[in-house]
């Protein structure tokens, strides 16, 4: 499972800061976003809490897409969404060889 290349597509993220805690958000581009988290000119919840390690990453289709699955994601509680992660490419190995991070697709 690999980032796709089509600028169309958004990505829903989950951060896990430097506190442990976990902050989730939509992207079109994840290595900017994530760059512009630890850089501080994010979200607001991350500045404090910085650095941050991008732990998933799905792929969808479109904006609205990303914002429902972000909104789903939101209203899960701690332990769900340790268990996403945990299911996810991200649980079994961070990275891939090349560094880039593995994103799963729906």
């Amino acid at each position: 499972m690999t980032q796709r290349n089509d600028p169309q597509s958004w990505y829903v993220y989950i951060l896990q800061c430097s506190d442990r805690s976990l902050y989730t958000g939509i992207a079109k581009d994840l290595e900017k976003r994530v760059a512009q988290h630890n850089s501080g000119t994010a979200a607001k919840y991350t500045r404090g809490r910085t650095p941050v390690e991008l732990v998933f990453a799905e792929g969808v289709r479109c904006h609205g897409d990303a914002l429902r699955r972000e909104y789903q994601i939101k209203r899960m509680s701690l332990a769900q969404k340790r268990k996403i992660i945990e299911g996810s490419a991200f649980g079994n190995e961070r990275c891939r060889s090349d560094n880039k991070p593995a994103v799963s697709q729906i």
